[in-house]
């Protein structure tokens, strides 16, 4: 079963209570105590409900974050998503009460990291996938700090935060060594460890199993791509 027909063809979201369960229950027109204590999703079913419902809410209220609320920000979600064009006005709505909701991206952060688990494989999803929404039409200085305080509140120390910046927004010379997690100046035998290590933790089959929707594969796909091109640029300077 797709993400998208359990997320609106059954009440999976609403048992997970707080602020993102309250979405699912607006959403979905069903009623919800908001009093409900979050709970850890215990099977891969509730996981993936509860990250494609944090993924919604943190999406939402970043495409509001520089004060203008863009469509391709919304279209980007969708490609990235699959989503299906029968199931496309359902995630709309969810994600237009997302934006419009009293609750703040803090609350919607802070459930996601007690439900999945703070700095998990999950999350690093969660938090790489918000990144390349923000870069489809040019990335403001407002979306960077708001991306930066969930990074915190997910879990994500700076210097895991400064990795996943720079998959995606390379400013320095230095940026591969952030990408793979080295410092310059790293012997060939460390840059091959950490490269390594980065393709085992981020395989897709890992991610999948922490709760990762597999219609969000382009994540993983988007986020090799970056480790390798950082690793084969690294490896051609200590040639030269």
């Amino acid at each position: 079963m797709s993400i998208w027909a359990l997320l609106m063809g059954s009440a999976a979201g609403l048992a997970l209570g707080g602020p993102l369960g309250a979405l699912a229950g607006a959403a979905v027109g069903a009623a919800i105590d908001r009093a409900i204590l979050a709970v850890r999703a215990g099977n891969p079913e509730r996981r993936q409900v509860a990250f494609t419902i944090a993924a919604i809410a943190l999406a939402a209220k970043m495409a509001i974050a520089d004060g203008h609320a863009s469509e391709r920000e919304m279209e980007a979600f969708e490609r990235l998503f699959h989503v299906p064009g029968q199931e496309r006005e359902n995630m709309r709505r969810f994600y237009r009460l997302a934006r419009q909701s009293v609750d703040g991206h803090e609350a919607y952060a802070r459930q996601a990291a007690s439900l999945l688990g703070a700095g998990s494989p999950v999350l690093e999803d969660l938090l790489e996938a918000l990144m390349m929404i923000a870069t489809v039409d040019g990335v403001h200085p407002a979306e960077i700090d708001y991306l930066e305080r969930v990074s915190a509140i997910l879990g994500f120390s700076a210097v895991q935060w400064a990795a996943i910046r720079a998959r995606h927004i390379p400013l320095a010379p230095e940026d591969p060594h952030s990408v793979l997690g080295v410092a310059p100046g790293a012997t060939e035998t460390e840059i091959r460890a950490a490269y390594r290590r980065l393709a085992r933790d981020h395989h897709p089959d890992r991610h999948m199993a922490e709760g990762t929707p597999p219609e969000f594969i382009r994540v993983a796909e988007a986020r090799m791509a970056a480790i390798n091109a950082a690793y084969a640029a690294l490896t051609r300077k200590a040639a030269a």
